[in-house]
């Protein structure tokens, strides 16, 4: 399974939801599947399975709201 596939499943395992999977530009804060906590147990994952240490300072729900942008964000940090 390649990165953007791994963050993606991990997205859907966090919002329980997986049209993530299905649709990955669909806005998760908008559509109501990720929230504060949600995102606070995002980065937590991110850090346990990729060791990406993604500050809360530099999350940006504008940078930060779709499957894929966060597949991107993440991947620019490795």
């Amino acid at each position: 399974m390649d990165f953007k596939n791994e963050v993606i499943s991990l997205l859907a395992e966090i919002c329980q939801d997986d049209i993530v999977k299905e649709n990955p530009d669909i806005d998760l804060f908008d559509a109501g599947l990720l929230d504060s906590f949600g995102t606070v147990e995002l980065l937590v994952q991110v850090e346990e399975r990729f060791g990406i240490l993604v500050p809360i300072t530099e999350f940006d729900r504008d940078v930060w709201n779709t499957p894929n942008n966060i597949a991107i964000q993440l991947a620019d940090m490795q």
